[in-house]
């Protein structure tokens, strides 16, 4: 769901980024590419979640809150979730690639491999892993610029950008809040030997920090306007409180309000910019 609405939120900043001043487009070929864009979208996420469930299902059932999911509760068997990944996955770039743009699909299919084969195995090899995850996270808001014609440039760098900070301290908390089960799994997170949590939430603090000139270079390149820009300072300025809150006093209800504050932060700010652009 997440994908798939920042892929939405993409794609309609990138409508007025997109074809030659003056062009228009018919509303029903514009509303045909999003659908198709949305379809592709998600079967290609379906698909990356499913291969990334297939290839951890061992560790899955030594968390607690994974160990209920079809593989490790054997209500399906790996081949089943291999084959049923690796044909939506299939379809849904196939999809992009004929119905939206060559350009959409490769980002897509870039999201799949960097997910499951660069970010899972890293997962239980360095705390860098966290880093390299938001990459995937990060590229379906550029799919869905890409998808409304607008080419790759500062803006769709910009909104990358916005999610991949966005990432951090929302997996630093989350990864705090269950701590024990990443142990348990042997899964090599920031907060699994950070017995203080001091530095987990410090990191999450510093890259919450680092939102703040992205967010002002959203509008400075023409994506959003000064009513954004606004809004999304003080949502920024919220964030990083919770965060440093959390960074003196990492406790699990603090862990608890910075995640859910992340929850906000993400729809709201994508929110702002859409509702700017169409005033």
């Amino acid at each position: 769901m997440l994908v798939v609405a920042t892929t939405v939120a993409g794609w309609y900043l990138g409508l007025a980024n997109a074809g030659a001043p003056g062009t228009v487009v018919p509303l029903a070929a514009t509303l045909w590419v999003l659908a198709h864009t949305i379809l592709g979208t998600a079967l290609v996420a379906a698909g990356t979640n499913a291969l990334n469930q297939v290839a951890e299902r061992e560790v899955d059932a030594l968390m607690r809150r994974t160990r209920n999911r079809p593989l490790p509760a054997g209500r399906l068997t790996p081949f089943q979730g291999a084959a049923f990944a690796w044909t939506v996955a299939a379809l849904g770039t196939i999809e992009l690639a004929l119905f939206v743009n060559v350009l959409t699909a490769a980002l897509a299919a870039l999201t799949l491999a960097s997910y499951v084969f660069a970010y899972t195995p890293l997962k239980r090899r360095t705390t860098v892993a966290t880093l390299v995850g938001a990459i995937p996270g990060a590229l379906p808001i550029v799919g869905g610029w890409t998808a409304s014609g607008a080419t790759l440039d500062a803006r769709a760098a910009a909104l990358f950008a916005v999610m991949f900070l966005w990432q951090i301290p929302h997996f630093l908390a989350l990864s705090w809040m269950y701590r024990e089960d990443y142990a348990r799994a042997g899964m090599r997170m920031l907060s699994v030997g950070d017995t203080d949590g001091k530095m987990t939430f410090r990191q999450a603090a510093l890259n919450a920090a680092a939102l703040f000139p992205i967010v002002l270079a959203v509008q400075l390149l023409g994506i959003a306007g000064a009513w954004y820009s606004l809004g999304g300072t003080m949502l920024t300025l919220g964030l990083v409180a919770l965060a440093i809150v959390a960074a003196r006093a990492p406790t699990a209800r603090n862990a608890r309000r910075l995640f859910h504050a992340t929850l906000v932060y993400l729809p709201a700010l994508l929110t702002l910019m859409i509702v700017d652009r169409l005033s």
